[in-house]
């Protein structure tokens, strides 16, 4: 009887790319992984290590969820990216600067970041309290970075078998600034201490907005996805809650119902923290399918995943 886990194995691999790529995923995984080229990074370094991790996924929630409580970097989402009905184009737009910027061409990532910066000159407008946005304003392109940043490396350290050393996670962070940088972001942070003062000095300019409760009822409630898909979903969404600083949980309101709350503790380090793995795990199982070019002995030369 043929076995019928390779080809499991391989239709949720074209799954996850249909979503994150689009279904022209392998045109663009050749243009990133394979075209010719010098790359900014080599394959062992810090920042291809984190990003080339199936802990992105978990990491890409927590992000989104953490980025939506500054109410005017919520309120440039909400009116200009269209989250809501164009979900999986936001996803593929996103993943696109963060796999060309990492694993690509310089060439080809410099034209992506050009682009980024074209479209920002058009996010701009005032949120329902009235208060201006504009997206080139390197204070709310800061908190984009640093939010993004910090919840990519936890998603690392927590789900990876090789967690990166203090000095790699500097390293890290540090190679994460040569993008932010190119879209208009000064001095952003270059360790690991910087990038938690960074943070923490935002603190007082968050809200839980109408608008951020919308995404994380978009994100952990009603995930634009087949009822088939959701379960596998929810595993990361729940590892990315656990990952939240307490504070954004509190914010978002993200806990168990009435009395239940005082088992919040244990129920994400007992549960939230277990599926997370698992559905991280699982992730990566589909990603190393061999059929997939990126993990050609070619693609392991140019920074493949």
């Amino acid at each position: 009887m043929r076995n019928p886990i390779p080809a499991a194995r391989h239709r949720l691999a074209q799954a996850l790319r249909d979503r994150v790529a689009d279904p022209d995923a392998e045109r663009r995984a050749h243009a990133i992984w394979l075209a010719p080229g010098e790359r900014r990074f080599a394959p062992d370094d810090p920042i291809c290590r984190v990003q080339g991790h199936a802990g992105m996924y978990a990491g890409g929630i927590r992000a989104l969820l953490l980025q939506s409580l500054h109410p005017l970097a919520m309120a440039g989402v909400g009116e200009h990216s269209g989250y809501r009905g164009d979900p999986w184009g936001r996803l593929q737009r996103t993943s696109e600067f963060i796999a060309m910027t990492t694993f690509g061409p310089v060439e080809e990532a410099q034209k992506v970041l050009d682009r980024i910066n074209r479209v920002h000159t058009t996010v701009k407008g005032t949120d329902r309290q009235g208060r201006p946005y504009d997206a080139t304003d390197p204070h709310l392109l800061r908190w984009v970075h640093v939010a993004e940043i910090d919840s990519f490396l936890a998603a690392h350290q927590r789900y990876s078998r090789t967690p990166l050393t203090p000095q790699e996670a500097d390293r890290y962070v540090a190679q994460a600034a040569w993008a932010a940088g190119r879209l208009g972001i000064p001095d952003p942070p270059l360790t690991v201490g910087e990038l938690e003062s960074q943070l923490a000095a935002y603190r007082p300019e968050l809200e839980a907005t109408e608008g951020a409760r919308d995404v994380a009822r978009f994100l952990l409630a009603e995930p634009p996805l087949p009822w088939a898909a959701r379960p596998g979903f929810w595993m990361l969404a729940a590892g990315a809650v656990e990952m939240l600083p307490p504070y954004a949980r509190e914010m978002l309101d993200l806990h168990l119902p009435g009395p239940l709350r005082r088992l919040d503790t244990v129920a994400l380090r007992g549960v939230a923290g277990p599926l997370g793995r698992l559905g991280t795990g699982a992730v990566a199982w589909a990603l190393r399918d061999p059929r997939d070019p990126r993990n050609s002995p070619e693609s392991s030369q140019v920074g493949g995943a």
